[in-house]
């Protein structure tokens, strides 16, 4: 693992998160996790660099401040699926008991703040709007995977790498005009929904042909919103 740590100044900790470039940025805010600063450590990650390991002991969570971090799991096999990307203000592995069912890694050089696992557990006893906001963060990641089963089990290639673009779109989107620049390789799309990079390739390269997205390497513009949540089987608002 290639990072850095230093404890957070309280008076700066949840107050504002760093912008990374064609990465979202959150406005400045108060929220519940404010108590926790007083016991944060700021985490400095390399790219492609492990935040934790799959089956370490899990004593720790985290929350993205800056860059990309992705959710890693290896099969028997060698292959690798990667459950989801994390952005600024997600937290990780706060769901986590024993050990941590899967790895996490940075897409692109990130910071993190780091919490102890006890420590939370120990606010949500005595707060109960942190209690609240646990509940529904793990309510989201319930329904976010029950998604994901759906979208793996049921949907074809091409309604998969349009269901992506729609969720990125949302979530990363550079200005409003649905212009995307994706931090994570096409590799990493394909390891995400289960599909070949060549068929993410030829996936997106049917999609820029119809007239629906166009594609200057990592940046993806979407022209057309419609087409593409008809693609995906959904729309997205």
């Amino acid at each position: 693992m290639s990072a850095t740590f230093q404890t957070i100044d309280p008076r700066s900790a949840f107050v504002a998160y760093k912008a990374t470039p064609g990465l979202p940025s959150r406005p400045p805010q108060r929220d519940v996790f404010e108590p926790l600063a007083r016991q944060a450590v700021a985490i400095t990650v390399d790219r492609n660099k492990e935040v934790f390991g799959e089956g370490a002991p899990a004593r720790h969570c985290y929350r993205v401040v800056s860059g990309c971090v992705r959710t890693v799991k290896l099969m028997e096999d060698g292959r690798r699926e990667i459950g989801e990307f994390l952005f600024p203000g997600d937290l990780l592995a706060w769901e986590s008991l024993d050990r941590y069912d899967f790895s996490a890694e940075a897409v692109t050089p990130a910071e993190l703040q780091r919490y102890s696992s006890s420590v939370l557990e120990d606010l949500a006893d005595r707060d109960r709007d942190f209690a609240r906001r646990l509940r529904e963060l793990t309510a989201g990641r319930l329904r976010a995977a029950r998604e994901r089963m759906v979208l793996l089990a049921r949907k074809t290639a091409s309604e998969r790498i349009a269901c992506f673009l729609l969720d990125m779109s949302d979530r990363v989107a550079a200005d409003g005009r649905g212009l995307i620049d994706l931090p994570m390789s096409r590799t990493d799309v394909a390891d995400h929904l289960g599909l070949t990079i060549e068929t993410v390739c030829r996936g997106l390269t049917q999609l820029r042909r119809d007239g629906t997205i166009a594609i200057d390497r990592t940046r993806i513009a979407i022209r057309d919103r419609g087409a593409l949540g008809s693609a995906g089987c959904r729309v997205m608002h």
